[in-house]
């Protein structure tokens, strides 16, 4: 799918593409956004605009040369970006290229970014003058969405957190486990995220010096990014710390059990030992005519039972 957007009158706006007309109104737009192009999307563009779109397997690769550079005049960014699928949280990378009036971006699917984005430009709420303010307001745009999934992750470390270190049921306590899993996947999915904005805006920082707005937009957006890496750092630690709680009282809980189970163990040792004694089909036993024999020989194993316990009851291991 293949978006354009043109600079009306200082604001975005989304312009229709008619198989006609397309390839006279690319060479007009501000921004062309491609999600998932087809081939003939990506010739067309290609044709216009000559080694401006990365090859799939460029956009993966993760060394600091080859996500950031520039190629004659154009800049190249290429930005991780986080959006849901199936309940999980999951990375995206985005392509930027930057010429001196015109943005191209391609990504294989859909960020609630660019849709916010999309919705934004449609109401005329997007104020811009150039591409490269189109680019800022994105990374703005991204860093926003990424305070607020931030803030909905810790509202649900905080029930979490409830109940391990409160509540402490055994019934719960395996689904905190499972929950502390996916809040430390989608946590080091944000903090590489947010990591690799910072590297991304550093690195567009440092080309844009004739443009003191955008720098300025930027440094804003760093600081930004310090304020929520720190965030996301802390709460790295938090969800470590309830993991190593939730494994503690769950062996808390596993030990109380086997030491239930080696006490009564124990106790019962001597009744079954007088049982086994008394078991014996020997024929010269002193007991066996004996007409209190057998309530002597239940009152012995119960003494015998009750003795351990009330020692160990004392000595305070119960």
């Amino acid at each position: 799918m293949m978006r354009a957007y043109s600079i009306e009158q200082e604001h975005l706006v989304e312009c229709e593409l008619e198989p006609q007309t397309a390839a006279s109104t690319l060479r007009e737009v501000a921004w062309i956004d491609l999600q998932e192009p087809n081939d003939e999307e990506r010739w067309l563009v290609e044709s216009l605009y000559p080694e401006s779109l990365p090859e799939a397997h460029e956009v993966e690769e993760i060394e600091s040369s080859a996500r950031y550079f520039i190629e004659g005049t154009d800049i190249h960014v290429h930005s991780l970006f986080l959006y849901q699928s199936e309940g999980r949280h999951q990375t995206c990378t985005v392509a930027f290229t930057l010429k001196k009036d015109r943005l191209l971006s391609i990504r294989d699917t859909e960020l609630a970014d660019f849709r916010l984005m999309r919705l934004r430009a449609r109401r005329g709420w997007i104020e811009t003058q150039s591409p490269l303010q189109v680019l800022t307001s994105l990374l703005d745009q991204k860093v926003d969405n990424l305070a607020d999934q931030l803030e909905d992750l810790h509202r649900g470390l905080e029930s979490v957190s409830t109940l391990v270190l409160e509540k402490r049921d055994s019934a719960e306590m395996e689904g905190s486990l499972d929950r502390l899993s996916r809040l430390e996947d989608s946590n080091g999915k944000m903090r590489l995220v947010l990591m690799d904005t910072q590297r991304s805006i550093s690195f567009l920082l440092r080309h844009i010096r004739e443009f003191p707005q955008e720098q300025e937009s930027c440094r804003e957006l760093l600081r930004d990014l310090d304020t929520l890496m720190s965030h996301a750092n802390f709460m790295f630690e938090k969800i470590n710390f309830l993991m190593d709680a939730a494994l503690g009282f769950i062996n808390i809980q596993q030990n109380q059990i086997i030491k239930t189970f080696s006490i009564a163990a124990v106790v019962f040792l001597p009744p079954t030992l007088v049982a086994s004694i008394y078991g014996m089909n020997f024929e010269h036993m002193p007991e066996l005519e004996w007409l209190l024999g057998y309530p002597w020989a239940l009152g012995l194993m119960v003494l015998s039972g009750i003795a351990p316990y009330w020692y160990f009851k004392r000595k305070g291991w119960l």
